[in-house]
């Protein structure tokens, strides 16, 4: 049911008047057995053969979108260590590799792989929509607070672990994404309701 406005911008999409650029806010499973599920899964939900024989692996991964041109992600850097009340920065370049103009989501995940309780594997910590012409480049930079790797505890409080934080920097939850980690020092913190629930992103064209 797209509306009114929806025969025109379907038209638009197929005719290649408008190119392309949303993603799926949930993940299609790949069989009937293996769904539904979602993306934000703790470790035991992926593929172990020991444990299950269905193969959970999405035919669409949470964050999947098509376009009519192609991009490349690059040289991403992370800050190697931040303090649990501080931040840390995280950039990568984006560059479209195809023939025509088009408008990507770079998708920002964290995981916590020693946390005190079960976490997901990887969740989606921040966002941003970066247009660009055939062969242009931009750096992308999400500058993180560190409360956004909180969790709650067995304590039932939200808390900011010191330790290693897994950072993943794609067009997807999967597929081909850039991988690296940042080191937490400091104290165990207990944020607040006033914690920082989102990134800030800067956007750099490049010459």
């Amino acid at each position: 049911m797209p509306g009114e406005e929806g025969a025109g911008a379907v038209a638009g999409v197929l005719s290649g008047r408008v190119t392309p650029s949303g993603k799926l806010p949930v993940q299609v499973p790949r069989d009937p057995g293996s769904g539904p599920q979602t993306y934000l899964g703790p470790a035991l939900t992926r593929r172990l053969d020991r444990i299950s024989n269905l193969d959970p692996t999405p035919a669409f991964p949470f964050g999947h979108g098509l376009s009519y041109t192609t991009f490349a992600y690059s040289d991403l850097e992370v800050t190697p260590t931040a303090p649990t009340d501080g931040a840390f920065d995280v950039s990568v370049t984006l560059t479209c590799t195809g023939e025509r103009p088009g408008t990507e989501v770079v998708q920002l995940y964290l995981s916590d792989p020693v946390a005190d309780v079960a976490r997901p594997v990887k969740q989606l910590a921040g966002y941003v929509r970066v247009p660009l012409a055939p062969r242009e480049s931009r750096r992308v930079t999400f500058t993180v607070p560190a409360d956004l790797t909180s969790y709650t505890g067995v304590d039932l409080r939200r808390v900011v672990d010191p330790g290693a934080i897994g950072v993943q920097v794609g067009g997807s939850s999967e597929g081909d994404v850039l991988t690296g980690g940042v080191e937490l020092t400091g104290p165990r913190r207990h944020p607040g309701r006033d914690r920082a629930l989102r990134p800030t992103t800067t956007v750099t064209d490049l010459a």
